[in-house]
């Protein structure tokens, strides 16, 4: 799974959770607003579609995937994860054995026969599902070449339970193919989670072009949501040069929100638990919270 391993560990809550200051400087050099908890929902769906998507692997899609679904759930939002990479970490990463499974998201592409609802799994955190996916996944890139609309069977797949839902994450694969293309076919918005290095940045510009492609050619409902720093250190200066440069490039695309190394994702990892739950104190979740809550405020989630 992807995993933002730590040269250090910090215990510090980042800036701009509820106790920032007005005027205060976050992570990315710009002034820090602030992002209440969202009012409580009176009813569910439809769900906004969102891909989590990066062609550059290690990235910190699938562990975003996870701890923002968490903390969306721990907001009142019900959230479907879809693991969309046939590494299938999105789904381990959740405590689900998807190697033992007999029917996962790649039956849904490229089989009628099955019910949607029946392949999806409650997870321990209430208000969090996930349709897992496994190694046979690979295959559908394949075998979805000769479909006609072959670009939209995710989205076949999906709209039977958006009205269940307020948020449905997609984690993708490293990789700009045609599973890719079906999930920004399927999505609403797109976030980007960047790596604070900067041979990570050399990449995004490919991504744009493939987003705006998409939305020009298929999907032009599709939104850029934002670009998510992560793995930052904001003891080193690279880390600093890095996200002051792609605020320079993106502006305000660029979250408020930074997510920083630590140990303790790959250990909730193990766990089979969100950082949300695993370490529910720790900054690092409290991150994946305000993100929850710039989202919202941003009008990317309900």
């Amino acid at each position: 799974m992807t995993s933002q391993a730590s040269a250090g560990e910090s215990h510090q809550r980042l800036p701009g959770t509820e106790s920032a200051g007005k005027g205060q400087l976050g992570p990315t050099g710009r002034p820090l607003p602030a992002f209440p908890p969202p009012p409580a929902l009176a009813s569910h769906g439809p769900a906004r579609v969102i891909s989590m998507c990066n062609q550059k692997g290690g990235v910190g899609k699938t562990t975003s995937t996870i701890n923002l679904g968490a903390a969306l759930a721990e907001y009142g939002r019900k959230v479907l994860l879809v693991d969309f990479d046939p590494q299938g970490a999105l789904s381990v990463g959740l405590g689900v054995k998807a190697h033992e499974l007999d029917v996962t998201v790649y039956n849904l592409l490229v089989e009628r026969s099955h019910d949607i609802k029946d392949v999806i799994r409650p997870t321990a955190t209430p208000g969090l599902d996930v349709l897992p996916a496994n190694i046979d996944l690979s295959a559908a890139e394949v075998q979805l070449v000769g479909e006609v609309a072959r670009e939209m069977v995710l989205s076949r797949v999906l709209r039977p339970v958006l009205d269940d839902y307020d948020v449905v994450l997609i984690d993708c694969q490293p990789s700009l193919g045609l599973l890719t293309v079906n999930a920004l076919t399927a999505s609403h918005g797109v976030i980007i989670p960047l790596e604070c290095e900067f041979f990570a940045m050399r990449g995004v510009a490919l991504l744009v072009e493939t987003i705006e492609k998409v939305t020009d050619r298929l999907n032009p409902r599709l939104q850029m949501d934002g670009i998510l720093a992560t793995m930052y250190d904001g003891r080193t200066l690279h880390s600093r040069d890095v996200v002051r440069s792609v605020v320079d490039h993106f502006g305000d695309t660029v979250f408020h929100t930074v997510i920083t190394r630590t140990v303790k994702f790959p250990d909730a990892t193990l766990a089979a638990e969100p950082i949300t739950t695993y370490a529910s104190t720790h900054g690092a979740a409290e991150a994946y919270r305000q993100l929850a809550r710039e989202l919202i405020s941003r009008g990317g989630a309900a």
